[in-house]
């Protein structure tokens, strides 16, 4: 059961939007109804319902002044504005106090109206997510502190040298600030990251909406190609955010076993062709023995998946990417080389610091965590990664590993 609150001074309007809502099909909803501004926000208060659907008129005031104070007020749940009439000043000012999205009535089908409502739920869970990612930094900082405070006790109590004492407290102190940073850098790139495609995802929606007939087909499946591109970006952030949480809490561990390198590298490729831009093409070779491996499969699939993608992200169309696998008596070698925009060489020392990334990325989607995360599975592996780069002339990644009969 979803519980809708409508704030509109208007009994008309209520009974209008309790009808839309009737013909949802497969949903069920309650619907309450608040007819004016104060009686909203004390109902609002009690944080009783899932999704607020608010009328810009309300007598004295405005569906815009009551989204400010439920949101100053503590509200979470996502608030919807309803107008009278298409007003584009209106909606992006209400975007920017927090609504969640804004509809025009007279115009609302059952359909518009429960897409509206499931994004609109849908963002604020994401947001909410974030909030607690923040939240669990935040505790982490606070035992970084407590740290902190036994470190400077144990070194008071000593009998070391104040030299040895202020060093000490002096690498606390650049943790403190490391873990901080990595706490503000976390929410800024969290927050961006996730705006992008979640805005994405509500403006296609929208807009799927007004092509009705079968010739403006193409422009649907337009918007629909755009919402799965823009929710498998999501599905990737989250990965990448999970990932680097387990491995920061110990929890991938490097667990081998025997299989066909050339077999699972030629499936790899296979999985990412769907993926690549247009154009593209990913070339496979292997070369020296054809021994089995043992090696951890996820792992290494994990490690590729990650270094095909980027090849393809910061390569143009038509660009061509290349995989290489080698086994030698002693070792396992893996290559990933494109054609793409290359690194420059004062950002090269730095590609595998968490949240990097290099001056000519800013225009592609990204994170800064895969490479980040790379480096980290290939040392789980007991490897070697390293890489060579030219600017506009492309990037190989070449990845060592032991090799295990």
């Amino acid at each position: 059961m979803i519980k809708i609150l409508l704030v509109d001074d208007d009994e008309d309007d209520y009974i209008i939007t309790r009808e839309i809502i009737e013909e949802i099909p497969a949903r069920n909803y309650s619907l309450d109804w608040a007819s004016s501004f104060n009686e909203a926000l004390r109902i609002i208060a009690e944080k009783k319902h899932d999704v607020y659907l608010i009328d810009y008129r309300l007598g004295a005031h405005d569906g815009l002044e009551l989204i400010q104070e439920a949101i100053a007020s503590g509200s979470t749940s996502p608030l919807i504005l309803l107008t009278g009439q298409s007003d584009l000043e209106i909606d992006e000012k209400a975007m920017r106090m927090g609504a969640s999205d804004y509809l025009v009535k007279g115009a609302i089908s059952p359909y518009d109206l429960e897409r509206s409502i499931r994004y609109s739920i849908e963002h604020a869970k994401n947001i909410a997510e974030i909030q607690k990612l923040n939240s669990e930094l935040e505790q982490r900082v606070m035992d970084r502190t407590q740290e902190l405070g036994e470190a400077i006790k144990k070194l008071e109590g000593s009998n070391r040298s104040l030299f040895a004492a202020q060093q000490e407290i002096k690498k606390a102190l650049q943790k403190e600030k490391e873990l901080n940073e990595l706490k503000s850098r976390f929410v800024t790139i969290a927050s961006h990251e996730f705006r992008t495609p979640l805005s994405t995802i509500l403006s296609s929606a929208s807009l799927i909406s007004r092509y009705k007939t079968l010739e403006e087909d193409d422009k649907r499946q337009k918007h629909v190609n755009r919402i799965k591109s823009a929710v498998n970006n999501l599905t990737g952030i989250l990965n990448d955010f999970l990932s680097l949480s387990r491995i920061e809490e110990g929890k991938i561990y490097n667990v081998p076993t025997t299989f066909d390198l050339e077999n699972f590298a030629a499936e790899v490729v296979d999985e990412m062709q769907s993926y690549i831009k247009v154009g593209q093409q990913i070339y496979y070779q292997h070369l020296g023995l054809n021994s089995p491996v043992t090696l951890d499969k996820q792992l290494l699939k994990n490690i590729l998946l990650n270094l095909l993608s980027n090849a393809s992200k910061y390569s143009g169309e038509g660009k061509n990417i290349y995989l290489f696998t080698e086994i030698t008596p002693n070792q396992i070698k893996v290559k990933v080389k494109d054609e793409g925009i290359g690194i420059p060489e004062t950002d090269q020392a730095h590609l595998f610091t968490l949240f990097f990334r290099a001056q000519n990325a800013s225009n592609c989607e990204g994170t800064g965590l895969g490479l980040h995360i790379v480096k980290r599975y290939v040392d789980i592996m007991n490897g070697s990664l390293s890489f060579q780069s030219k600017l506009d002339q492309g990037t190989t990644f070449t990845i060592e590993l032991p090799k295990n009969l």
